[in-house]
């Protein structure tokens, strides 16, 4: 294909020459003419490992030049990608002004163009981005366009480059992620990485703009997680080393997808007890732990978000599906649903709940003295099945999915609101206007 590449920077360049390498024809195209009149010399204007290589043998090839005219590039291409710098502000803010700047100029070139064109964002940027900054400038026809244009096809594509090893993850990323509204933009971009053994992903806009934002924090929440846990074992005299060579041994549940799922607040008897004992005795150590102590406070938020989302409906008949602390169980030790339906209840809500394994341990079960001693007012409110609840219920909470939630929300009536606390419940599709997942 024949593709330009606007921001000869970091990302640019080794997405320039490694597209090259792959068999394209590349234009990279930059307003610093320096940097251009390096690539056309055949040298990387940024330092990375075998990209001065590359470069050069992909110039020597005549299959990567540069330009700083966006006029030329868009004329000699089919493909234009936008890998222009996000700065952040002191604030967190991030600049985009390069990729509207960009944009324009894609705009203005294409004016006069008639036949379908692919523009690719590849700097990262908040969800909504493309849509806020890209479409005004660009004037697509998607409907979202704010004056006329070509048919410009928009997609969002992210990198997934470390700095020193950019080359080798350019050529084996963990998938290709193509973020679009059509599916046959999704494969136009899909052919620029045809040789690559990687998974395609193709998802919406705002899910690819936000992929990456997830990777990045994941990878920083990690990093500190092992620097803080380090530091609690050599306080308690344990090698950090070796536990953390133990922990990673686990790819079930640690080094896995494993809770890597959005839903509710954490509960149970084993993790808030935990991470309690050890926060105290990193207390008693003198050590500052600012990642796990932030854990509890976090879950908490959960519940309180919970809690206002609910009460917000301004209905005070509530039907609640789930209380234990997961599904598949009895046990309502530090169940966040036991916590929210004591709050709901503490401002004057008239709360049911279905929960089929916690009605037979307050029969039978090992939770039934605490049932009886610790929430004897929350056992009473107990229904025997979906009907009785959806009798009662104004306001439907779905604290736990699987069959109980099926049957409450296959009974559903239209003028009933749904409360999503897992995020997963089934949704019938007359009811999915009335569903509001808690975020």
């Amino acid at each position: 294909m024949r593709v330009s590449v606007f921001g000869l920077g970091y990302v640019g360049c080794v997405t320039a020459a490694s597209l090259a390498k792959a068999g394209h024809q590349v234009i990279g195209v930059d307003l610093d003419g320096d940097k251009v009149d390096r690539v056309q010399a055949g040298a990387s204007p940024v330092i990375e490992p075998g990209l001065d290589a590359l470069i050069a043998g992909m110039v020597a090839a005549g299959r990567l030049t540069a330009t700083r005219h966006t006029v030329t590039a868009i004329r000699n291409s089919e493909i234009a990608m936008i890998c222009v710098g996000t700065p952040g502000h002191p604030n967190g803010q991030l600049g985009v002004g390069a990729i509207e700047r960009v944009s324009l100029e894609i705009g203005r070139a294409l004016a006069r163009r008639i036949d379908p064109f692919t523009v690719v964002l590849r700097s990262t940027v908040l969800p909504g981005t493309t849509e806020r900054v890209m479409v005004p400038a660009l004037g697509a026809p998607s409907g979202m366009g704010t004056r006329p244009g070509p048919a410009a096809r928009l997609a969002v594509n992210p990198e997934f480059m470390r700095e020193g090893v950019a080359l080798h993850d350019f050529a084996h990323p963990p998938f290709t992620l193509v973020g679009c509204a059509h599916p046959e933009t999704a494969s136009r971009v899909a052919a620029l990485y045809k040789g690559l053994d990687a998974p395609l992903v193709t998802t919406t806009l705002r899910a690819a703009e936000m992929v990456k934002y997830a990777c990045n924090a994941f990878h920083a929440l990690k990093i500190d997680f092992a620097n803080e846990i380090g530091d609690v074992c050599t306080a308690l005299g344990a090698d950090a080393g070796e536990v953390m060579r133990i922990f990673k041994m686990d790819t079930r549940l640690n080094i896995s997808s494993a809770y890597l799922r959005p839903g509710f607040a954490f509960g149970g008897s084993c993790l808030p007890k935990d991470l309690r004992a050890l926060l105290y005795a990193a207390r008693r150590a003198d050590l500052q732990v600012p990642l796990l102590e932030a854990i509890l406070p976090a879950n908490e938020a959960q519940i309180r978000t919970a809690i206002r989302t609910v009460l917000q409906s301004r209905r005070r008949r509530i039907g609640v599906v789930g209380l234990s602390f997961k599904p598949g169980t009895d046990d309502l030790r530090e169940s966040p649903m036991v916590t929210l339906v004591e709050a709901l209840i503490g401002k004057g809500c008239d709360v049911r709940i279905l929960d089929g394994n916690v009605s037979i341990a307050r029969l039978v079960g090992a939770n039934r003295r605490y049932i009886e001693e610790e929430i004897p007012h929350i056992a009473s409110l107990m229904c025997a099945d979906a009907g009785a609840l959806l009798e009662h219920a104004e306001v439907v909470v779905i604290g736990s999915a699987g069959e109980e939630a099926e049957s409450v929300l296959a009974g559903v009536r239209p003028s009933q609101e749904v409360v999503d606390l897992t995020r997963e419940a089934p949704r019938r599709r007359e009811s999915s206007e009335r569903m509001e997942g808690v975020r």
